[in-house]
């Protein structure tokens, strides 16, 4: 092989995270010549809605699958938490990349932390699962949804038209966004979401080659946490209008597993959190969710599917 395209996102995030495996690629594989095909997906063009609404992670990811599809790219590059547990006949997800920072960041111009927003507060997340573990914690915050690219959403910030907003805090690091913003604080106890921090690999599945390279750049212990993470999610069937956290991490030979999901609001939910020997991990996402599908779990996330965004307007699309 001399040339491979990849697939990624035109926003600047996803070029980051395209240029960060072409690079690794040029250096493993010098003989290769990698060519970035640009794509603006559907989540990109739809800014005045929240996902959930209009159909979820997905819309970020299939316009990169058709490109692959069509024979125009051998790979695409993807945060790993956009990627949906079902992956198209023809495609494979074959790497996962090392996992970075998780943690999710409150970001404000005014308030040093969470503990220091007064009562009101105006608090700005694109995320059910952020709202969740927010009300929970801090019921008298008013949250708002917040979309746009990341320099968007600081912009907005720095308006004044949130007192604060959530963010991941990878994103922000890897485009050294983080000095402009007077306040910065990790919040520690919020469950990540599925695959954060981490970069999926999906391929052409019949091309052995492809396979073969995008292999280079996987990470076995990021691999097996976020298989749990994907596992579970499949397993307990929720999609982006369900608010739901869950995060795997390997300590040793310990893997550490978390899972919350309930109400957006906060007012009711579920949490499990299992510390199991790595031997175990095979299935455990599949046996965390039955767990938690027994406590209640489906019924749960059919009412804060009734009640997550009620008072916008859905829109089949």
């Amino acid at each position: 092989m001399q040339k491979l395209i990849i697939a990624t996102r035109a926003s600047q995030l996803a070029l980051w995270q395209a240029h960060f495996v072409k690079e690794r690629i040029e250096r493993d594989f010098p003989g290769i010549r990698v060519e970035l095909e640009e794509i603006t997906s559907r989540g990109d063009k739809i800014l005045d809605k929240p996902l959930a609404l209009v159909g979820g992670k997905g819309h970020f990811t299939k316009e990169l699958e058709d490109e692959m599809l069509a024979g125009n790219a051998h790979l695409a590059v993807h945060s790993l938490k956009d990627v949906p547990t079902f992956i198209p006949e023809g495609l494979e997800l074959a790497a996962i990349t090392e996992r970075q920072d998780q943690s999710d960041v409150l970001l404000s111009h005014r308030y040093a932390s969470l503990e220091e927003l007064p009562k009101g507060a105006i608090v700005g997340t694109t995320s059910l699962r952020r709202r969740m573990q927010l009300l929970q914690r801090r019921p008298d915050l008013r949250v708002r949804d917040l979309r746009g690219n990341v320099n968007t959403r600081l912009r907005k910030l720095a308006e004044g038209q949130y007192d604060a907003i959530i963010l991941a805090y990878i994103g922000l690091a890897r485009l050294d966004l983080l000095r402009e913003i007077p306040h910065v604080q990790r919040l520690e106890w919020m469950i990540p979401p599925m695959g954060q921090a981490a970069l999926g690999i999906e391929i052409v599945a019949d091309n052995d080659e492809v396979r073969r390279i995008a292999m280079s750049l996987d990470d076995p212990d990021t691999h097996l946490c976020t298989d749990i993470e994907r596992e579970f999610i499949a397993a307990i069937g929720a999609g982006c209008s369900a608010p739901v956290a869950v995060n795997a991490c390997i300590e040793g030979e310990t893997i550490d597993l978390r899972a919350m999901l309930g109400y957006p609001d906060g007012t009711e939910v579920l949490y499990e959190e299992w510390t199991l020997p790595r031997s175990e991990a095979e299935g455990a996402g599949d046996r965390l969710a039955k767990k938690m599908i027994a406590e209640g779990a489906l019924e749960l996330l059919a009412e804060a599917e009734k009640i997550a965004f009620k008072d916008e307007r859905p829109e089949r699309l």
